[in-house]
């Protein structure tokens, strides 16, 4: 079984121990820094997410790929600049991590000239930590309404990723409060180390490198 099947299979099998309804648990294969030919072999065994952290590596990548196989959807993982909100309209289905009102302002005129929005969830700050990027909680819900309502973004849910030093299930259980609040039913959170206890949190998108394509390369 490859590493991929085996994520499949423990993704599955979590679904059933946490009483879920079976396949709504969507993997990301994330393919930053990894080279095409490798992540051809994903794609064929019928991996169709996959993530990327930086805009322009992700177009040069994808670009043909993209174009020949139509059904793959493209998420942007990793922090938007201003200046590359064109280009992210090219390639990207997904933007993960919605963050500020000047970038929700850029997409926004963006989305009006090119007449389509790619889904967007807004990056949540769940531990406060200076050094990351994010909404912090309590403001959350002006920044959403703000979002949708000014900005007429396709706001579909939240994306968080919790601190290295504590224990994921606050995070989990804070963004799954906050997502029904506000009524957004998709949640991005997750990763190779912590995709399991996600999903009992009702995590939608769960965000796999390592799992699946090995450590990454130093």
């Amino acid at each position: 079984m490859s590493s991929l099947e085996n994520v499949k299979k423990e993704i599955e099998d979590a679904e059933i121990v946490f009483g879920k309804k079976k396949g709504v648990t969507k993997l990301i294969a994330v393919s930053k820094t990894k080279p095409m030919d490798q992540i051809k072999k994903v794609i064929d065994k019928g991996q169709l997410h996959f993530g990327e952290n930086r805009v322009q590596e992700a177009l040069s990548k994808w670009e043909v790929v993209r174009s020949n196989k139509r059904d793959l959807k493209i998420h942007l993982l990793g922090p938007l600049q201003t200046n590359k909100v064109k280009k992210v309209f090219s390639l990207f289905d997904y933007i993960h991590s919605l963050d500020r009102i000047s970038l929700a302002e850029k997409l926004s005129r963006e989305t009006q000239e090119k007449g389509y929005c790619p889904k967007i969830f807004v990056q949540v700050n769940t531990g406060k930590e200076d050094q990351k990027s994010g909404v912090f909680p309590e403001n959350l819900n002006d920044f959403i309404n703000s979002s949708r309502k000014t900005y007429e973004l396709d706001v579909v849910g939240l994306m968080c990723i919790p601190p290295l030093n504590e224990k994921p299930e606050q995070h989990f259980s804070l963004l799954r409060d906050l997502a029904n609040d506000n009524g957004l039913k998709e949640l991005s959170m997750g990763m190779s180390a912590d995709y399991k206890i996600a999903i009992k949190y009702d995590s939608t998108f769960i965000r796999i490198g390592t799992a699946i394509f090995g450590e990454r390369e130093k």
